[in-house]
């Protein structure tokens, strides 16, 4: 694991991990929780999950976030949330498609609506977290990914775009760049670049705003290529003036 640095951002998310440990500390899946022993795991698995405090280990702990037929799924969620938010920073979370599918866990959990110390706790940390990828000039997951697992999680662009909008320092541009270089091809062909269970049209049309405003002057600044800058200006052009541009880059959809 790369040596911890102690700055705000850090130490922010390092109290944030300490509170969800504080919060969820003593929870267990419900009682009456059950799955399918041939698909998911064994008895002894499930009595881990009714057992609080108990470490679970990695596989687990995977097959325990990826199940999507939890009876109740704000517990099972609330009984690893502890362990889960710490492997997550680390970037020991692996999902088959991209990190929006832990987004969704959370998002299937309704934390938004637990009991007020409970949802305060987790939106201090999707925020600490946040703010963390942007400064870290190598964090374990990258700020795109972060990105779509905030946007799922909470439903939303806007709190996550306005926090990078306000971290105008390199870091967070080259984390912009990078940003765009993922994104620009499925931008390109009016898809989200990631899949949602939101409104895509919505969530699509507010990240391209967002980039037409703010991404070309930070990008030209931090010293990005003009091909990247032609990719965004491309994004403010409506079909067939984006494919007949001498910069379309003949993507294919």
């Amino acid at each position: 694991m790369k040596h911890r640095d102690r700055t705000p951002a850090r130490l922010r998310l390092d109290s944030a991990l300490d509170g969800l440990s504080a919060v969820f500390r003593g929870m267990s899946a419900h009682p009456d929780e059950d799955n399918c022993a041939c698909h998911w795991g064994s008895a002894e698995d499930l009595a881990l999950l009714k057992t609080p405090d108990t470490e679970l280990d990695p596989d687990l702990l995977r097959r325990t976030w990826q199940a999507t037929d939890w009876t109740y799924k704000a517990s099972v969620l609330r009984r690893i949330l502890p362990q889960f938010t710490t492997a997550l920073t680390r970037g020991l979370i692996a999902p088959l498609f991209g990190m929006e599918e832990v987004g969704r866990t959370f998002h299937h959990a309704k934390w938004q609506q637990w009991p007020t110390e409970q949802a305060a706790a987790v939106e201090e940390f999707l925020h600490a977290w946040w703010a963390h990828v942007l400064t870290d000039p190598d964090p374990a997951v990258p700020p795109y990914e972060v990105l779509a697992l905030n946007a799922e999680a909470s439903a939303t662009l806007s709190p996550w775009l306005h926090t990078w909008e306000t971290q105008t320092h390199p870091t967070a541009d080259q984390h912009l760049a990078d940003a765009v270089t993922h994104w620009e091809c499925k931008l390109l062909g009016d898809y989200l670049p990631w899949d949602t269970w939101h409104d895509e049209d919505d969530m699509r049309t507010g990240l391209t705003a967002w980039l037409l405003l703010h991404a070309p002057a930070r990008l030209r600044a931090h010293g990005a290529s003009e091909e990247l800058l032609h990719r965004i200006r491309l994004l403010g052009l409506t079909w067939p003036d984006r494919w007949e541009d001498p910069h379309w880059p003949g993507y294919r959809y």
